[in-house]
């Protein structure tokens, strides 16, 4: 690989990783020598920039893009050109698409270019002093260049830019200022258009103080009422993920109409392919009540007007809100959102805000491009209709817990592990949300014995996603002891985590299932407790954990019809023994040590002794596994016409009559 392709791929990810300069999939790089220019292809990002997301093409042959006379007809034009752009693809059968910036890349005579969508520079770009301030801080030396479509048509008027700035300075512009889009930097080194860049940062900030103290604003409490409904209201069939921010600067903006006015249209492309063109804002917020009358009242005119539903609301004196499919797609949505208020606040202090008029939006919007893009940027469907669900699991740190909360999350839910485990829950969590994908795995310290921790669990959900689809009450304890050796101390307990426990995070559980329901009386929600095999059979010197277990079913039965008309199922699943867990195996206070002092097991000397004892129990001879609980655990979910059951998962050991 050529040294040079390695600064390629260093400068993208110095700039792909920092939001002041680029956000999602914005901005393009290149390098080119003689014969070949490599530039990033469409729709992967800057910040995990290797050699395989470069393409390659003939320079040569890209110069017929520049002599061909092509169609008049802006849509065969683009079609033309699109397929001049591939023939010039070097291999063709790395099935990638090469930025439709390429043919810019191209004619500037520099061997690298970088081309980003600085938040500070389109502070600039974006307003309506956007040439004269350019040119005060620059000077003649830069090349502005008016807001012109993308595409053809901006390349051609690039190009003819280019041959006039060559008659003037006898050399290519190093810095070029699109209006209402982003900026050029070209340069023979890496180095040289990092200093460029720094440059011209420090320049406009000179001019236009940054901004700063910006402080983190509260989430309201009654969000929890709003975001559940909301989420419905603006999903297809699959319910999204509703993402929140608020802070001092998005403040300044929601107070009122006329505020809100100046992030209410789109100020360059990426804002239109990422947040659409249209923005909801609701200034009735005292109440949950008086927001969604509100909602209620403006979304079928919204939809009426523009044809979509919003992917971005914004709720006075709560904070901006984005929706997408998955929580990568909102979290982009609200990046792209903050900028556009970012761009907006300089922009006011820069001579006044200058938006994209209608017919710019309009060739943006359908733009084929762009269209390639948003698909590029849409999760890949598996047919999964669990995808993107928001599921729970407290105790979800070890065990059966932890096994559910990584099984869920492969499955692409997005997991809050509930523990009182937090070293362990943040490892978890943290370990998931570093894989590659579109969900998120967090940690909520939780005490389900605690009824104010479990509903502050839920507050802490519906915070982050917006709703809540599936809860997976597993938080339990084991004290083994007979009648001599319990005291009322460790009985309490145990019934306060393994009863008490079930019933908080089924009370605070539903409230926010019923809101969804509501909203749409066909959807499906679900209350799952690992209950156990004790809780279907007595357990000899181990009543505490059985009484509480068997009480468990009880309350299953009852929640089951209680929440039925709002199709909230409520089922309990029965594992039999899992030995290879920590409440069996811990070595110093596991079952197996337990039941070898308290002489559970008659005549039984050592742990393994105790193992093979229950074992033989068992008529498939073998422990219960994570996957036998996962199996029974999905039925339960898939399944529309079964609730209030306790679903044995014992290997024989315990078959119903």
């Amino acid at each position: 690989m050529k040294p040079e392709i390695n600064e390629l791929i260093e400068i993208s990810k110095y700039y792909g990783s920092n939001k002041e300069y680029v956000i999602a999939g914005g901005g393009n790089t290149s390098f080119k020598d003689n014969e070949t220019i490599w530039i990033k292809a469409s729709g992967k990002a800057l910040a995990e920039m290797n050699e395989e997301g470069l393409v390659a093409l003939n320079r040569q042959k890209l110069h017929i893009i520049s002599s061909f006379n092509y169609s008049d007809n802006p849509v065969t034009r683009e079609e033309q050109v699109k397929g001049d752009l591939f023939r010039s693809i070097i291999d063709p059968g790395k099935n990638l698409r090469p930025s439709v910036e390429t043919s810019l890349h191209e004619i500037i005579q520099y061997k690298f270019i970088v081309h980003l969508h600085p938040t500070m520079i389109n502070g600039i770009l974006c307003s309506r002093n956007a040439k004269s301030l350019t040119q005060k801080l620059f000077g003649e030396s830069v090349l502005f260049v008016p807001y012109t479509d993308p595409g053809y048509t901006l390349f051609k008027k690039l190009e003819s830019e280019i041959i006039l700035y060559l008659e003037k300075f006898l050399h290519d512009p190093q810095i070029i200022f699109l209006e209402n889009h982003g900026s050029f930097v070209g340069a023979d080194s890496t180095e040289e258009i990092k200093r460029i860049y720094d440059d011209i940062i420090q320049k406009i900030k000179e001019q236009v103080p940054p901004i700063s103290d910006v402080t983190t604003l509260p989430y309201n409490p009654i969000l929890n009422k709003v975001l559940p409904t909301v989420r419905i209201l603006l999903s297809g069939e699959q319910p999204g993920v509703i993402r929140f921010r608020n802070n001092s600067l998005i403040a300044m903006f929601y107070q009122n109409q006329q505020e809100f006015h100046k992030i209410s249209l789109p100020l360059t492309p990426d804002i239109i392919v990422y947040c659409k063109t249209r923005y909801l804002y609701i200034e009735q917020s005292s109440t949950a009540e008086k927001i969604l009358d509100s909602f209620r009242y403006q979304l079928p005119h919204f939809i009426s007007e523009y044809g979509y539903l919003p992917k971005v609301f914004i709720i006075k004196d709560m904070g901006v809100f984005a929706i997408g499919e998955t929580f990568a797609s909102a979290e982009v949505c609200l990046d792209v959102y903050e900028d556009l208020i970012k761009i907006s606040y300089y922009a006011s202090l820069s001579g006044g805000i200058k938006f994209l008029i209608p017919e710019q939006v309009s060739f943006i919007d359908q733009w084929e491009v762009e269209s390639y893009r948003r698909k590029v940027a849409e999760p890949a469907g598996s047919g999964n209709k669990l995808n993107n669900k928001i599921a729970i699991v407290t105790g979800g740190a070890q065990g059966f817990g932890a096994g559910i909360a990584e099984s869920l999350f492969a499955l692409n839910l997005n997991i809050i592990i509930a523990d009182l485990n937090e070293e362990t829950g943040k490892s978890i969590a943290s370990l998931l949300s570093s894989k590659k994908s579109q969900n998120r795995a967090i940690f909520v310290r939780t005490d389900v014995s605690d009824a104010a921790s479990v509903k502050d669990l839920i507050i802490a959900t519906v915070r982050e996603f917006g709703g809540l689809d599936i809860i997976v009450s597993n938080a339990g304890i084991l004290k083994a002891g007979g009648l001599e050796e319990m005291d009322s101390e460790t009985f309490s307990k145990t019934t306060e985590v393994n009863y008490n426990g079930y019933f908080h995070c089924a009370k605070y559980a539903s409230e926010v299932m019923k809101l969804q329901n509501q909203e749409k009386p066909g959807y499906f929600s679900d209350i799952i407790q690992i209950n156990s095999k004790s809780g279907l059979r007595g357990s000899n010197r181990n009543f505490a954990y059985a009484g509480a277990k068997f009480g468990g079913i009880g309350l299953t039965q009852s929640f089951a019809m209680e929440l039925a008309p709002f199709r909230i199922k409520v089922n309990s699943i029965c594992p039999g023994n899992f030995y290879e867990g920590p409440l069996w195996s811990d070595p110093n206070n596991g079952l197996f040590v337990q039941y070898l002092k308290t002489g559970k097991v008659q005549g039984a000397k050592t742990i393994e002794e105790v193992r093979k004892f229950y074992e033989d129990k068992v008529p498939l001879k073998r422990g219960c596994k994570l996957e036998d609980v996962m199996k029974a655990l999905l039925y339960i979910i898939d399944q529309e016409y079964e609730t209030g059951q306790a679903i044995p998962v014992t290997g024989g050991q315990v078959m119903l009559g």
